[in-house]
């Protein structure tokens, strides 16, 4: 793929936006963009992708070109034989230690967006040519050509060794974008905006119709991509700040411009998967011991308190809120790091990334909501998790926050905190009460044992018993028991506390009669 050639002249920038924007909006873009009364190219700054995002606001939505229905059609299989051709890896031949390639458009990609880099401050368009793909058949190729648009591009970059330059970022479908750190798996995806999640009215998925990508000089280890957002009740404007390692990090700043009331938004949307493990079993026999991408919701809230949440795969739609002001982060955390503690030989769970947000400034008053939904299949994503403010986003005022994306094994916490491994449930012997067994693992080496006092309350019910005993170094188990006195649901907290203080994550679980 050849571009260095295509360097856009301001007019031609702005005939390329607006095959994406209205002409109502070019105009109030096109006073933006414009320096001199010359053709010199425009030069290309954040400020573009506020001013598109701002006048977008102003005008309806106006859906994107739609991609053809012949590659629509194409199933999974022959979708995926169509493959990007990797000596036309945008700066894959120069000293750049970074580099770009593309997804075609199809199947389930059903938007077409246009991708823009940046060299020495201009905007050069990414062009699909006939040979951009290889492809099962020339006349996808054409197509492809035709349409000239992608459905989203990765970042290669030499994670693992100085040998190769691995695949650890990507942006594709939507505002779904995913990573890895050095040593993982792709697992969980992050979104740039949800609405209306679990609503009864249905969700709104925006999307990132365009991309413009810096490119980073030889010594760089980071790299900057912008993006514009675009729905029906909103716009954005995005920058992403990269920084591939161990673990990697996105460092995120957006300015949202509703075009009405916005009652339920999702910041810092993150999405996985959760099919059975730990406090909820596989409902159908299967060899493994777990499957999922993430099997727990941390929370860091405004007070400094660790939370701790297992996932549920439950029997129905399950939305819990944590209330909050001003958190300190949350992420979805895939703690068990072990090949067996899976044992699947192929899925690699073990590697999987977690994700943890931490907020940049005051995000005020708000919730963090986890969305459980029922799956049978370990393809589906069935557990979302985000930010959602109190206060409506009012139409005609911009919306600004931040917040930093790392890509950890775990979620952070102090050293000698105590994290919780595992959490199990079943009937306490001989009796029909439930009863909780919690393992929290990474102690302090002077704590004693026998000191050790647990908080433990349920929202309906009463509490029976609780009793803990040593389990391996640093560890110990929680057996708790409890009355749901007749009730269909209780929230069960339990916080381990040492010499008045805790000692540990306060696990919280919502427990459902089966």
């Amino acid at each position: 793929m050849q571009y260095k050639n295509r360097l856009l002249d301001r007019r031609n920038f702005l005939s390329r936006l607006a095959a994406a924007l209205s002409t109502a909006t070019l105009a109030p873009l096109a006073a933006s963009l414009a320096t001199a009364q010359d053709e010199k190219p425009a030069r290309f700054s954040h400020d573009v992708v506020l001013d598109a995002a701002r006048a977008m606001s102003q005008n309806e939505f106006i859906p994107q070109m739609p991609v053809p229905k012949a590659l629509l059609d194409l199933d999974y299989d022959r979708y995926r034989q169509i493959r990007f051709e990797k000596d036309a890896a945008i700066w894959g031949k120069t000293r750049t230690r970074f580099n770009i390639e593309m997804f075609a458009p199809g199947s389930i990609y059903n938007n077409g967006i246009d991708v823009f880099v940046i060299e020495n401050g201009v905007a050069i368009p990414i062009e699909i040519e006939n040979n951009t793909f290889i492809t099962p058949g020339s006349d996808i190729a054409e197509l492809l050509a035709s349409l000239d648009k992608v459905a989203g591009f990765r970042l290669h970059y030499p994670l693992n060794n100085n040998e190769y330059k691995d695949e650890f970022v990507v942006f594709q479908g939507a505002s779904y974008f995913r990573a890895v750190s050095k040593g993982q798996n792709y697992g969980l995806s992050a979104r740039g905006l949800a609405i209306d999640v679990a609503e009864p009215t249905g969700e709104e998925f925006p999307i990132f119709r365009q991309f413009w990508i810096e490119r980073p000089n030889a010594r760089s280890e980071n790299i900057v991509v912008h993006a514009l957002l675009d729905s029906k009740r909103v716009t954005g404007a995005y920058r992403f700040g990269i920084f591939p390692g161990s673990p990697t990090e996105l460092d995120v700043s957006a300015t949202l411009f509703p075009r009405t009331q916005l009652n339920h938004i999702g910041l810092g949307a993150l999405t996985s998967m959760f099919l059975f493990g730990g406090i909820d079993g596989s409902d159908v026999p299967d060899y493994r011991n777990a499957v999922h991408d993430s099997n727990g919701l941390a929370i860091l809230n405004g007070m400094g308190e660790y939370l701790w949440r297992p996932l549920n795969n439950p029997q129905t739609l399950q939305v819990s809120a944590f209330v909050d002001q001003n958190p300190g982060g949350f992420g979805l955390v895939q703690r068990l790091r072990e090949q067996r503690d899976f044992e699947d030989l192929q899925a690699s769970y073990h590697k999987r990334p977690s994700a943890w947000l931490t907020p940049k400034g005051e995000w005020g008053a708000g919730q963090v909501v986890l969305v459980e939904i029922p799956t049978r299949a370990e393809t589906n994503d069935n557990i979302v998790a985000y930010w959602r403010p109190q206060q409506p986003l009012q139409p005609g005022t911009p919306f600004e926050f931040g917040y930093k994306l790392t890509w950890p094994d775990d979620s952070p916490l102090p050293r000698g905190f105590g994290r919780v491994r595992r959490t199990t449930a079943g009937l306490k012997l001989f009796t029909e009460f439930p009863q909780l067994a919690i393992d929290f693992m990474d102690l302090p080496d002077d704590v004693v044992m026998e000191e050790i006092r647990f908080d433990a309350t349920v929202s309906s019910g009463r509490v029976l018993e609780t009793q803990a005993e040593p389990n391996g170094a640093n560890g110990i188990r929680l057996f708790m028991t409890f009355d749901p006195d007749g009730a269909a649901m209780s929230e069960i907290r339990v916080q381990p506390r040492y010499r008045g203080e805790a000692l540990g994550e306060t696990m919280l679980f919502r427990w459902l009669e089966q």
